[in-house]
């Protein structure tokens, strides 16, 4: 299918333009990647857009368990029947959640994951954004070769970070890699569990990975770890709790941002991480 990105024609048969791709992309796994993707899909559902998620962690995705969602196909069987795959075929693989939302489900077992082409997860994901408004794809942890290939095609790319140091530290070097790669334009910044207990303060953090408007999301484990054992996005279930109100309100600043606005505000210098220098035999200040 040639010509994604100019106008094509969606469910109601009026020209659009093509969707917005959100990668959401953690440099290690365990700081609530899965669970801000989810109900960042659902706070834009409630927001009256079309939202599919495409979870792109295809060997331990968690986006049909954090939405209690029983699927009966996954993005395995799609891949088995790529060769007669349209935007409009993809839709009787999708799951649909009772907030509107769609999800393309990671396989059902690891090894699937061997089996799905770069070539095939992006003609599925172009597919996904010709009938929807947003589409956000929670992806595995780190830059391997799929998750490199959907934030190459993502217009946003959300990092997800906390403050502890080894947080720090790898989300450090994840940003310097996709500044290489040509990418950190497109990168927004979401520091988590922001007002958590840590030795690193949020503006600390910010300052740290060379961010100077990062989305900030307090701290509820609470609430999320509720949420992702019931399968109930948070954003519904919990709607007025200061986690739900930062949520809304980063699907708020997206939804209002052209692809490539007030994205990638980067520092001139960033804090180091660490206030001394590593040097061959030891440390010196």
């Amino acid at each position: 299918m040639a010509g994604f990105d100019e106008k094509t024609t969606r469910e109601g048969g009026t020209p659009e333009t093509r969707g917005k791709m959100i990668a959401v992309c953690s440099a290690k796994g365990g700081i609530g990647r899965t669970i801000l993707s989810v109900n960042l899909a659902v706070s834009l559902s409630k927001r009256n857009h079309s939202v599919a998620v495409l979870d792109g962690d295809f060997q331990f995705g968690d986006v049909s368990l954090a939405m209690d969602l029983q699927h009966t196909f996954t993005i395995k069987e799609a891949m088995d029947g790529i060769g007669s795959l349209d935007e409009h075929r993809l839709e009787d693989y999708l799951s649909v959640h009772g907030s509107g939302v769609r999800v393309l489900p990671a396989p059902e077992r690891p090894e699937y994951a061997d089996i799905l082409t770069k070539e095939a997860v992006s003609k599925m994901a172009d597919f996904l954004l010709m009938k929807h408004d947003f589409v956000v794809c929670d992806t595995g942890a780190g830059l391997n070769e799929q998750t490199l290939n959907l934030v190459e095609k993502a217009d946003e790319i959300l990092v997800v970070a906390t403050l502890e140091m080894a947080a720090m530290k790898n989300t450090k070097l994840l940003l310097e890699t996709l500044d290489i790669l040509g990418l950190r334009d497109k990168v927004r910044v979401v520091l988590n569990r922001a007002n958590m207990e840590s030795v690193i303060k949020a503006e600390d953090g910010a300052r740290i990975l060379g961010e100077e408007a990062p989305i900030y999301i307090p701290n509820d484990f609470q609430t999320c770890s509720r949420s992702l054992n019931m399968g109930s996005p948070f954003v519904i279930a919990n709607a007025k709790s200061d986690i739900a109100k930062a949520v809304f309100k980063m699907a708020e600043l997206i939804a209002s941002n052209k692809a490539g606005e007030g994205i990638g505000k980067k520092k001139e210098n960033p804090l180091s991480l660490f206030p001394w220098k590593r040097k061959k035999g030891g440390i010196s200040k």
